[in-house]
Order: structure tokens, then C-alpha cells, then sequence
């Protein structure tokens, strides 16, 4: 490994280590998007091996996401998110059999809005963590479940 590459991988670890779990998922998401993109751009030079390892990341991704899910917070909710992340983990799955492109769009779709979702309610919860309900002594939490 390269000294630069070193001095990123001790960031992105001290990032990791000490983040926030909704902010682990906004970085779960991220990583998602950022490999099938990767993977997409491999596809599209016909560089399958670069495609298969960058898909397959993404999957493994979308995956984490799934198994975060906790289904007691709000079982509806859940479902619905469970859903979507099989949708995606099967479009990815197709485009890395089928050398085809539009699985990773349909997933990268679904993947950004859910980023941005995800990213409104990380802004929600800082604000109404930093002005507290009056009354109220027990600061908002939310867990990392999709």
C-alpha cells in the first residue's frame, strides 16, 4: 500500500469508528452508490472482471442495509424497506449476470433517493436534538434500521 493510500484508510477508519449509527448508514448508502457506479463504468468499457468486483461490493452493501433492518421498531415500515432492498440486491444481481447496465440505474435510483431521505431526517433529528422538546429531558434517537 502506497503512504497515501495508508493516511486514507486510517481517516476513513477514524470516521467509521467514531460516526453516528444514522450517519454509518448515510456511509453504507454512499458506498452503495459509489461501487455500482463503479461498476456500471467497468461495464460499459467491457471490463467484466472490474464490473463483477465492484457489483458484487454493492451488493454486499445493500445487504448490510437489509440485515440492519429491525423489524419490532415499525414492522410496516420495515417490510416496505426490506422490499426495496431486495428489489435493488436483484437488479444489481441481473446486471452483473447479464452485462446490462439498467439494474445498476434502477438500483442507483432507489439508492440516492433513500440518500436523500435519510439525509432530511439526519437534518430533523440534529435539530431537535439541539432545541429539545420542552418538558422533555430524554434526548431523540433514532437507530440505523433503513
Amino acid at each position: 500500500m502506497n503512504p497515501g493510500g495508508k493516511g486514507s484508510y486510517e481517516y476513513l477508519r477514524s470516521a467509521v469508528m467514531t460516526a453516528a449509527p444514522e450517519q454509518l448508514h448515510l456511509m453504507l448508502i454512499d458506498g452503495a452508490i459509489r461501487f455500482a457506479l463503479r461498476g456500471k463504468d467497468a461495464l460499459e468499457r467491457k471490463d467484466y472482471e472490474a464490473a463483477f468486483n465492484a457489483i458484487e461490493r454493492a451488493q454486499r452493501i445493500v445487504l448490510e442495509l437489509h440485515s440492519g433492518l429491525k423489524r419490532d421498531v415499525n414492522p410496516d415500515l420495515v417490510d416496505q424497506m426490506a422490499s426495496l432492498y431486495n428489489f435493488m440486491y436483484r437488479r444489481l444481481v441481473d446486471a452483473n449476470l447479464q452485462h446490462e447496465t439498467q439494474g445498476i440505474d434502477d438500483a442507483v435510483r432507489i439508492l440516492r433517493h433513500h440518500r436523500e431521505t435519510w439525509t432530511l431526517l439526519i437534518d430533523k433529528i440534529g435539530r431537535a436534538q439541539a432545541e429539545p422538546a420542552v418538558g422533555s429531558s430524554e434526548p431523540l434517537t433514532v437507530q440505523a434500521s433503513g
